[in-house]
């Protein structure tokens, strides 16, 4: 019985796309265009680079130098800070396939790489900015406000989960030098013999098909929301929590919210055609970027299963973004008013190059921030 009924789900969909074969193209394209314009440029080029970082050492040596902070702030090994800035910098899914790979490697224990997957799942900073803020709500300087409350809410589940899993480690930072950086990137090195050639080869290989794993995950998702509301499922789910609520909630706010829930993309579309409030408005966008959708979900599920990591810490921490993105919002909102910002922006879609632009400059700034704080941190413990 139980067989049967994980099939009648994909069956009614088989059914409902033969149906309507020209809402299944369309939904299909609507996802292949946010994979290309946001996904592609802010994904791609950082999956090859962090393939490149990984075989090259570059982590092991940039581990050893933010192990002062790492530690003490999120009981993680210094190689954690890598995959926090490549998550911050490209989104969804690469904070779990660097997870995954450091697990796989020894650089984690289980209960490290799930404590780390709970705050490196989070939109681009490009599609923020771009997708939602500027093409969406025709107000790019709202893309502070979503960008900043999204990834400090992110910071706090990071330091919230430092407690998930037991004492654990002790919280005091290693001592480190560029000496013993140095020696952990040689003795990376001397463990990967592969020529450059091969190297970067093999790089290229495993992200051209991972960012097509990720594009396949988006346009899946976009034709399934879009097939329930053709089926009227949303609507229907919609219209009984509007009557259970008294018409406290309308139908229509209820469906964007589901759709919030399934996809993140089509959630944000449909909470800004449904909310006047434009404090509500932008604390709901929080909020769904901060869970990021079931699509992701999906996502992370594909690339963590072979480390054998738990599930539930992640859905945890997603539930914990979701509420902090969306208190910070309003905080954000209330201290600053609209509009304040002169960020030279027209609104209107980001392009491929503006996305990678966007991308490549948050790292560098994450990169040199997390320096500056790990040798501040070494510093504070030095003098004691």
């Amino acid at each position: 019985m139980a067989s049967i009924l994980r099939v009648i789900p994909f069956f009614l969909l088989a059914i409902g796309m033969f149906y309507y074969p020209q809402e299944v193209v369309r939904s299909a394209a609507d996802g292949l265009s946010l994979w290309w314009n946001y996904v592609v440029p802010a994904l791609l080029p950082f999956f090859i680079l962090s393939e490149l970082l990984l075989a090259s050492g570059f982590v092991h040596f940039i581990g050893v130098l933010m192990e002062p902070l790492m530690r003490p702030v999120f009981r993680l090994p210094g190689q954690a800070s890598f995959v926090v800035a490549m998550s911050l910098t490209s989104g969804i899914p690469i904070g779990a396939i660097l997870t995954t790979r450091l697990c796989q490697e020894n650089a984690l224990t289980q209960t490290e790489g799930e404590r780390l997957l709970t705050f490196t799942c989070n939109p681009s900073p490009g599609f923020m900015f771009g997708a939602v803020a500027s093409s969406m709500l025709l107000k790019p300087e709202l893309g502070i406000v979503l960008v900043g409350s999204v990834y400090l809410g992110n910071i706090l589940v990071g330091i919230l989960f430092r407690f998930y899993g037991g004492r654990g480690t002790s919280s005091s930072p290693a001592p480190t030098s560029l000496g013993r950086a140095f020696q952990a990137l040689r003795k990376a090195q001397s463990q990967d013999s592969r020529p450059f050639g091969q190297m970067f080869g093999d790089a290229v290989r495993q992200s051209v098909n991972t960012i097509l794993v990720v594009g396949g995950f988006i346009v899946f998702f976009s034709v399934l929301v879009n097939m329930l509301e053709t089926y009227h499922i949303t609507g229907g789910i919609g219209s009984l929590i509007h009557g259970l609520s008294g018409g406290l909630v309308s139908g229509q706010e209820v469906s964007a919210l589901v759709n919030g829930t399934l996809e993140a993309t089509l959630g944000c579309r449909s909470i800004i055609d449904s909310f006047s409030s434009l404090n509500l408005t932008i604390g709901l966008l929080a909020g769904v970027l901060g869970w990021g959708g079931l699509s992701a979900f999906a996502q992370v599920a594909s690339f963590t299963g072979s480390a054998n990591l738990r599930f539930l810490p992640f859905v945890i921490g997603r539930i914990l973004h979701s509420i902090f993105a969306f208190l910070l919002s309003q905080l954000f909102l209330t201290l600053i008013k609209i509009p304040v910002f002169d960020l030279h922006l027209a609104p209107g879609p980001f392009g491929f190059m503006e996305t990678w632009q966007m991308s490549s400059w948050i790292f560098c700034g994450i990169m040199l921030c997390f320096l500056l704080l790990s040798l501040g941190v070494r510093v504070f413990y030095s003098s004691k």
